[in-house]
């Protein structure tokens, strides 16, 4: 079949490399255009874009994917069947109607659960122990239309998102060229999503990050490996802000714990924080804002915490 892909960051790449290792032909690929990235701020390509280039797709980058001059330029390539994954724009129904088969998309959870941009983050921070990938047809409401196929997956106790989130990507391409077999023979089956058990998982933001030291050990631990890699869980002490990039439960406190957010061990290599439930949190890996990540042994190496200093909580 004739295919326009649209994908923009890592998660999208694995799709796409099965893509061009099949017999359907990549018409296009749209993606979204050139950022400046990092500390330099740099004007880099997305990842996708770079995987295209190399493949000598032609590379769509339009500012408004539902501009009059995309729509005839999409319409021109006559494909077949238009394939989304993690391009980051919303499509209009103009856009989405141009494929003879349609729209399908690559959604990282187990739909209707954790519609929205943040899938795989909301998961770990709430402490799921199973995701999965969906693929889907695309309509105009936010990740509601009809599903083709799910995939399970469990998380680990200490996997970060960063990590369920790439296994999902090579998880979803699989499970992407069978739907498209399918489609194209003409056997796909369809199935409506419940819309009264769907969930939402709304973009993340830099407050997302704040640690409620009230919480619990188990509730702290799933934020902190749920934000990796961005925007990080984070902290202050002494009026300066730490990322927290790893941690461990580490069990309890005491018969009678200290404040949440207290430090009641800071040597070696433990940095032990009190939580809300009367656990404690182990802080493995510690990075100073605008510095470098350090472990907790070569931070503490450097930084003269005493047990009885404690982190600040953000105000109920």
């Amino acid at each position: 079949m004739n295919v326009v892909f649209y994908g923009t960051p890592d998660f999208a790449v694995p799709a796409l490399t099965r893509l061009l290792d099949s017999p359907h032909r990549v018409a296009a690929v749209v993606t979204q255009p050139d950022r400046r990235r990092g500390r330099g701020q740099r004007l880099g390509p997305p990842p996708v874009k770079r995987v295209a280039a190399a493949s000598g797709i032609a590379i769509l980058q339009p500012e408004r994917p539902g501009g009059s001059a995309f729509l005839a330029t999409l319409s021109e390539l006559e494909p077949d069947l238009a394939i989304v994954a993690a391009y980051g724009r919303m499509l209009p129904d103009a856009v989405l109607d141009v494929p003879r088969l349609g729209t399908i998309n690559i959604h990282p959870s187990l739909l209707p659960r954790y519609r929205g941009a943040a899938p795989v983050q909301r998961a770990v921070i709430a402490g799921e122990t199973e995701t999965g990938v969906t693929i889907m047809r695309l309509v105009r409401e936010m990740d509601a239309g009809p599903l083709f196929a799910r995939r399970t997956r469990l998380i680990a106790p200490d996997e970060t998102s960063a990590a369920v989130e790439s296994d999902l990507a090579r998880l979803g391409a699989e499970l992407l060229l069978e739907v498209v077999r399918h489609l194209e023979t003409g056997t796909a089956v369809e199935q409506p999503q419940d819309h009264a058990a769907a969930t939402f998982a709304p973009r993340l933001s830099r407050e997302d990050g704040n640690i409620d030291w009230h919480a619990s050990a188990a509730d702290i631990h799933n934020l902190v490996r749920g934000l990796h890699p961005w925007p990080h869980a984070a902290s202050v002490l002494d009026g300066a802000r730490y990322l927290i990039h790893r941690t461990a439960i580490a069990g309890s406190a005491g018969p009678h714990p200290p404040a949440p957010g207290t430090i009641v061990d800071s040597s070696g290599d433990r940095l032990l924080v009190s939580a809300g439930d009367g656990g404690t949190i182990a802080i493995l890996e510690i990075q100073p804002e605008g510095r470098r990540r350090l472990e907790t042994r070569a931070f503490l190496a450097g930084h003269r915490w005493s047990p009885g200093q404690r982190f600040d909580t953000p105000a109920a």
